[in-house]
């Protein structure tokens, strides 16, 4: 074959592989732009955004109201009660009974006394002679107190103290999910700023292999170039172009998990924007982290939310454990009432209407289960339950402070090998460089050119993904510590 029809097919080749080269940089031109008028989504603007609307942050702040609330219920115990009973039977003319009974029953917090003020009227024919009043009926004024069990703690105080620990304890729990929340959302903006940096580098790559393409095409028609390299630099432009593509879609995956995240004041879901972009971003480096490392551990032991889970779940083992101590005593309760047919304070009244101390009622209670095994078993599994929440604090509190440690070592490595990378990547720039200009002189060849080039493009890469690893290690490390990053 002469080379002038060798010459003549390679550029029909030329002239075929144009129009498809061209469409491919048409649709990688058409993605470009739409960067255009682009702004910087900042990492504190999106933290603000979560914390402030996400609903599972919100359903978190509820887990506070209804503690509240169970506290709330619990001081119901304490309310003052008042009741009343009428009752009333006539029959043939005859009254049998016209009962009608008041009380009005104030709990004291004190000693688990109960203070009670009633007035009873019960006549008829057939009435109790127990009970049966004169017309005028009888006041009472009486307090009943628990001598022995229920004297320290009952069982109303018993429920208001652990309802009052568990608004603690919902706290610690609210900020829990708060934080778990944050992460999640710190993790997706990084996957996000990976996928993005991704797409911008494999995207320079397409353009300039497309140039490169357009350049030896140019030549070889010219006959400055082998023929065979316009072949060559345009499979490298269509495989960075699928490559592109690739890194599109990740990219638009991304943009969806970080719209989860996204909520206005209305509680209203949003859509990130494809004009919107991640803020590039440089470690400050481990010397910053390790001089926060102390504080990090102090804050933890001291307001980790899980380990202040544990402390007011203690809390209120402790709380019924006592009252099951106190279970174990026997009930003895005396009640006793001053009562007077006295009615009217208003007027003259005689004086054997006033309140007498001879004018009494008096009741004394007393039980006591021979074996106790009911009480003495439900104090056991208090004991059996506070010990385990107690190998569980030690235990959590172990991780905890490992899980920092680890970050921590997580950050340093992730310095060390982005510094590393970093460096790399200016000694690959300097060899492609050098190559550009091997191949100018005719002294190299395209495909070491497309090799270093797109061993420079994977480095990038490579360091996109370093930096994205080392900020989440960095959420890890305050989540870790049971906070959030500082704003």
């Amino acid at each position: 074959m002469s080379s002038t029809r060798y010459f003549k097919i390679i550029k029909s080749v030329i002239i075929l592989l144009f129009p498809v080269v061209f469409n491919v940089a048409g649709s990688y031109a058409q993605s470009d732009s739409n960067q255009v008028n682009r702004r910087i989504f900042a990492l504190q603007d999106f933290e603000r955004i979560v914390l402030m609307h996400h609903p599972i942050v919100k359903q978190a702040e509820l887990l506070s109201e209804q503690a509240r609330a169970q506290l709330q219920q619990a001081w119901g115990a304490f309310d003052p009660n008042i009741k009343s009973h009428f009752g009333r039977k006539t029959f043939g003319g005859t009254e049998y009974y016209n009962n009608w009974s008041n009380e009005l029953k104030v709990p004291l917090w004190l000693a688990g006394a109960d203070l009670k003020i009633g007035y009873d009227r019960f006549v008829g024919e057939n009435t109790n002679p127990e009970t049966r009043t004169g017309v005028p009926g009888l006041t009472g004024l009486g307090l009943s107190i628990p001598i022995g069990q229920g004297l320290l703690i009952d069982a109303r105080r018993n429920v208001l103290r652990q309802a009052r620990v568990m608004v603690n304890y919902a706290e610690a729990e609210k900020i829990k999910q708060i934080n778990q929340i944050w992460l999640s959302a710190m993790k997706d903006y990084w996957n996000w700023y990976n996928a993005h940096r991704q797409y911008e580098l494999i995207g320079e790559g397409a353009d300039l292999a497309y140039q490169r393409f357009v350049a030896v095409k140019n030549q070889a028609l010219l006959g400055d170039k082998p023929t065979i390299d316009s072949v060559e630099a345009a499979i490298t432009f269509q495989e960075r172009s699928i490559q592109f593509q690739k890194a599109k879609v990740e990219l638009n995956n991304s943009r969806l998990l970080m719209s989860n995240h996204i909520w206005d004041e209305r509680e209203q879901p949003l859509e990130l924007a494809d004009s919107l972009y991640p803020e590039n971003t440089r470690p400050p480096g481990s010397d910053f982290y390790k001089s926060k490392l102390q504080s990090l551990l102090g804050t933890a032991a001291a307001s980790h939310p899980e380990l202040l889970m544990l402390k007011n779940k203690d809390l209120q083992l402790q709380i019924e454990r006592n009252y099951r101590l106190e279970m174990l005593k026997p009930k003895l309760s005396v009640s006793a009432s001053l009562i007077t047919s006295r009615t009217d304070f208003s007027s003259f009244v005689p004086d054997y209407y006033d309140l007498r101390w001879s004018n009494y009622k008096l009741g004394v209670d007393f039980a006591f289960p021979l074996l106790l095994r009911a009480e003495r078993g439900k104090l056991n599994e208090v004991k059996a339950k506070q010990l385990a929440i107690r190998y569980d604090a030690a235990q959590t509190g172990r991780e905890i402070n490992t899980n920092i440690l680890n970050a921590f070592n997580e950050l340093v490595a992730y310095e060390s090998q982005i510094a590393i990378q970093t460096t790399s990547i200016e000694n690959q720039q300097v060899l492609l460089t050098g190559e550009l200009a091997k191949f100018d002189l005719g002294e190299s060849t395209l495909f070491l050119i497309n090799s270093r080039e797109t061993k420079l493009i994977d480095m990038k890469i490579k360091l996109a993904e370093l930096l994205t690893s080392y900020q989440k290690t960095i959420a890890q490390l305050y989540y870790s510590a049971g906070t959030v990053t500082e704003r």
